[in-house]
């Protein structure tokens, strides 16, 4: 009956003494279920479609961090800008200014991802390296206000493959190093890797992740209505 709170606190314990936190994966669930995960102590919430965490939102307590980890339009940045505490699927310039825009209007600035292309499927998506640079030293990007970029974040290929998952979060973490060193390094806010799931997040914790996003391990299968 309990078995979501008997998997928090398992992640709890596999967390204790690591510099990386839970992201509860919420995608799917019951606010009900989510009440249940926030009474076991999740506060830190991730969803994937901006219509399901505008509809949640305002049903559950008001210190959740809510993280959107999927795709992001454009033209649904402004549903999300009065409340999403971080946006860890940015892959845009365009993007970047839209949530600054939005964020604005608020009076808030909202933190932001910089999502990477680790994974051998071309169906994920994200920037790559030189991408991210060119971002990162445009007069645009330097202009804005009310979006802050705190990290990155990848998703790795659907492979039990442990040297090649292990390769990709090195791959992120490399770009993590870099962009901290040329961009961040008086940053203290810029420091969060996002990467590893239900399946692999031991090794992406070995590998220096400080947000893993976890659902299934936690709720058990995803309930498709």
């Amino acid at each position: 009956m309990h078995m979501i709170a008997d998997n928090l606190r398992f992640f709890q314990t596999q967390l204790a003494g690591t510099s990386c936190r839970l992201v509860t994966v919420t995608k799917t669930h019951s606010v009900a279920r989510l009440q249940e995960a926030y009474d076991a102590g999740a506060r830190l919430f991730g969803e994937n479609k901006v219509q399901e965490i505008v509809a949640k939102q305002p049903e559950l307590p008001a210190d959740i961090e809510w993280h959107l980890i999927g795709r992001l339009q454009t033209n649904k940045v402004k549903y999300l800008a009065p409340f999403v505490h971080t946006i860890q699927s940015i892959d845009s310039l365009k993007l970047l200014q839209e949530i600054d825009k939005q964020a604005a209007k608020h009076g808030r600035v909202v933190r932001g991802l910089l999502q990477f292309h680790i994974a051998d499927e071309e169906t994920k998506s994200g920037l790559s390296l030189a991408e991210a640079h060119e971002i990162l030293q445009s007069e645009a990007y330097q202009a804005l206000r009310h979006v802050q970029l705190t990290g990155v974040m990848g998703v790795a290929t659907n492979t039990d493959r442990e040297a090649q998952l292990r390769q990709e979060f090195r791959e992120l973490r490399g770009y993590f190093d870099q962009l901290k060193a040329e961009y961040f390094a008086h940053q203290p806010e810029f420091r969060e890797i996002s990467m590893g799931m239900s399946a692999d997040y031991l090794l992406a914790i070995e590998e220096g992740s400080t947000l893993i996003r976890v659902g299934s391990a936690i709720f058990g299968a995803r309930q498709y209505s």
